[in-house]
């Protein structure tokens, strides 16, 4: 025998009963081209596999590579220390039944093959030739090949009647027992009457003993008609494989059972052996590998085990929702791949992976709860073959984990503050404040600030997104409303109502006998047009509004003010309501309830102070010294009423829209006595830069809003802050947008600092640069 690409050990010969066998162990065979020559004295004869079935040698492989070669001792080739017959066959006649004559040469050239020795007359021939036929005998297909040799000897010309009988059938399968049916009587080879004289089975060419059936569960038994073997499926003489037909795993299970029977005729003069080895395969068995789930909710962990597999079988990757991944890819990140070993050659694999991996998909099918889905492909491959094959798993788990976002909230003179800390999901909602939702427009505005753990709101309590819930004389309480929302699965993750009273005076009275009165649209009267409010006087209308505020100023004696005189002091009242008509009936809507405010001035009718005065004698009258020095005031223009930010130098000029209004401030500076007082006494708009050029438009009269202005110029009240520390050194008001006209013809000046109102009219000019 010759072994090319590797040599080495793993080599065993035995004898088997008439045959030789030759063991090679699969370390020899795998990866290698075996060649077997038979050595004849010096020459080398490759046995192919015609000239091996013609000389009686073969050869078996298992899939792994583990080699048997049997050689018959009357084999070709063979030193068997006997010599053959001085006279040799010349003619055959084949049964094919019907008679086939072939001289030997012509019966070799067919393949077949004839040796006599002085005891022996064998006669050789491959499977499946023309010269054999198919029968059935007692219900088992049999390959028969019948032969009448003719040869010389010394007593004169011979003729010997050969006849074998292969089975090719016979088998019967279960999922536990491998049941081999032989026919009891070989008719093809026997006439007359025989009777089993022994009968023995084995296993690989090696008979075995009764104890050694027994410790395997090998049974040999008769029938009436058929002798027969079982043989459990699995057992350890014979060897399981893997197949994965249509990508599915199977098995197949494959023994080489050997039977040896001896029939006597009644007569006892003829006796009859009959030898068969018959390799044994299953039909595929499908196996669907069964996947433990050992998940543990506890430890945040997906666990699988998956199995079982015969040793021929390895994991070659593992496919995930976000990619494939190696074995040791997947080891690599933390996911922990390993392979379990068992006795008889079984094996399982086991996978664990966390929860919070990138690989797991993550839902909420409630509120509260997050559902952890692990779908995956375990890929494999069966050797030698690296045939491939695959079985899905899908594992999950839910969870009742979910920390969702909180909001907290407080307030301020002005503010509503607002603090979202985000649940365990991160930002995986949206935000709405009030109706509206928070948009990076938005968020500017209300001083949006966020990092990874929350983001924070400073929304000023006039804001769009505010509703004012209730007015009194000295305060407003406002709520703000925040709601986050996820879109998705339209959840209400979290909301806060936040209601809070803020300081605002809504009524003024003077001592100059004026009152100013502050309406604002409330949330229990949601379609109030602020604007058609009045006094009780109809003709009374606000002096500014807007969608959400009206704003009134009015002399005590006028616009149905109503006088009462109580003990010691007078009050004056009024009411700010809305009319539908000109005859005084107040509106009412089947929907909002009606809306009315009462607006009152207490004034004391008599009143006594009680002064501290003591008296000191003086050498002479007090004479006032005089005095020189000077005092700044200083105008600004606001950016809106809210008199916070103005106006600077390098912003002019100043866009403006008609009619819109215009937020002034005078401030004396650069002094803290609270004593002194400005004065707006006359304030008056020019088209040039020239105080007393003309045309020119008195804004400011005596102190008093110019009364001939039908956009009625508005005084608003001055508060004490961090900026204004003494109110009375400080005067605001505010105009409407207008611009001089002349014979409906627009006067236009680019160096003009103040707008002017011409006594013609006002203009249809649609912007205006102050």
């Amino acid at each position: 025998m010759k072994q090319h690409l590797q040599s080495g050990n793993g080599l065993m010969s035995d004898c088997v009963g008439n045959l030789m066998r030759l063991s090679l162990d699969k370390a020899l065979a795998v990866g290698n081209q075996l060649e077997v020559e038979a050595i004849n004295g010096t020459q080398h004869t490759v046995l192919t596999p015609s000239l091996a079935a013609q000389c009686g040698y073969s050869m078996e492989s298992d899939p792994w590579g583990n080699t048997r070669i049997y050689a018959s001792l009357l084999g070709c080739y063979v030193d068997n220390r006997a010599s053959d017959a001085e006279h040799g066959i010349w003619k055959m006649t084949f049964y094919t039944p019907e008679p086939v004559v072939m001289v030997l040469r012509e019966a070799e050239q067919a393949g077949y093959s004839a040796k006599a020795t002085s005891t022996r007359l064998v006669v050789r021939g491959p499977y499946s030739t023309a010269e054999t036929y198919s029968e059935d005998v007692a219900g088992v297909p049999m390959e028969v090949f019948r032969v009448s040799a003719y040869y010389k000897a010394s007593q004169g010309m011979t003729v010997v009647n050969l006849a074998a009988a292969c089975p090719t059938g016979g088998i019967l399968f279960t999922k536990e027992t491998i049941s081999w049916h032989v026919p009891r009587r070989l008719t093809p080879m026997m006439e007359g009457n025989f009777k089993i004289h022994e009968m023995h089975m084995g296993i690989n060419g090696q008979r075995l003993d009764r104890s050694q059936m027994a410790a395997r569960g090998y049974t040999l038994s008769t029938t009436d008609f058929h002798i027969v073997i079982e043989i459990p499926v699995g057992s350890p003489d014979g060897y399981n494989k893997s197949h994965a037909p249509d990508y599915q795993y199977h098995t197949s299970y494959t023994v080489e059972p050997m039977l040896e029977v001896l029939w006597r005729a009644d007569n006892g003069h003829e006796d009859t052996r009959y030898k068969v080895l018959f390799p044994i395969t299953t039909p595929l068995l499908p196996q669907l590998p069964q996947a433990i789930d050992y998940t543990s909710a506890e430890d945040r962990l997906f666990s699988v085990h998956l199995g079982t597999f015969l040793h021929d079988v390895i994991l070659k990757n593992i496919t995930f929702p976000n990619g494939v991944l190696t074995v040791d890819e997947c080891n690599a990140k933390g996911f922990h791949v390993q392979e379990h070993n068992f006795p008889g050659g079984t094996k399982s694999f086991s996978l664990q992976v966390p929860f919070d991996a990138d690989e797991v998909l993550k839902h909420n099918p409630e509120t509260l709860v997050t559902t952890y889905f692990l779908p995956l492909v375990f890929g494999f491959l069966i050797l030698p073959e690296e045939t491939p094959f695959g079985h899905e798993v899908a594992l999950q788990e839910s969870l009742q984990d979910v920390v969702l976002p909180t909001i907290t909230g407080s307030c301020s003179d002005n503010l509503f503050y607002i603090s979202v800390k985000y649940g365990n999901q991160g930002k995986n909602f949206q935000t709405l404040v009030g109706p509206s939702e928070l948009t990076p427009e938005l968020s500017d505005g209300y001083k949006f600030w966020e990092n990874q753990t929350h983001f924070t709101l400073a929304v000023p309590f006039t804001a769009e997104d505010t509703v004012f819930e209730l007015i009194t004389s000295e305060s407003i309480r406002a709520r703000l409303d925040l709601l986050l929302w996820d879109p998705i699965n339209n959840w209400v993750l979290a909301d806060l109502y936040l209601a809070c009273s803020f300081p605002l005076t809504t009524t003024e009275c003077f001592s100059n006998g004026t009152m100013t009165a502050l309406a604002v649209k409330v949330e229990s009267v949601p379609n109030l047009n602020p604007s058609l409010l009045t006094l009780k006087d109809q003709y009374c209308k606000p002096v500014f509004s807007d969608h959400r505020f009206a704003y009134f100023s009015f002399n005590l004696d006028s616009c149905g003010t109503t006088r009462t005189f109580f003990d010691n002091y007078m009050m004056y009242e009024n009411e700010i309501s809305l009319y539908y008509n000109n005859k005084g009936t107040t509106y009412t809507s089947p929907i909002d309830p009606e809306y009315r405010q009462t607006v009152s001035c207490y004034y004391m009718v008599n009143d006594t102070q009680t002064v501290g005065f003591s008296y000191k004698p003086r050498s002479s009258d007090p004479t006032a010294e005089i005095g020189s020095g000077h005092l700044e005031v200083q105008m600004r223009l606001a950016q809106d009423s809210s008199y916070e930010l103005f106006y600077q130098a390098e912003d002019y000029p100043v866009v403006k829209y008609l009619k819109q209004p215009l937020y002034f401030e005078v401030a004396l500076i650069q002094t803290s006595d609270s004593h002194l007082e400005l004065i707006l006494e006359n304030c008056w708009a020019t088209l040039h830069q020239d105080r007393t050029s003309l045309p020119s438009w008195d804004i400011i009269v005596d102190t008093c809003a110019n009364q001939d202005d039908s956009y009625v110029t508005i005084l608003h009240p001055v508060g004490a802050d961090a900026r204004v520390p003494v109110p009375s050194h400080v005067k605001r008001f505010s105009i409407k947008m207008f611009t001089f006209t002349k014979d409906e013809e627009i006067l236009k000046d680019e160096n003009k600092e103040a707008p002017s109102h011409p006594s013609k009219g006002r203009s249809p000019l649609d912007q205006f640069t102050y």
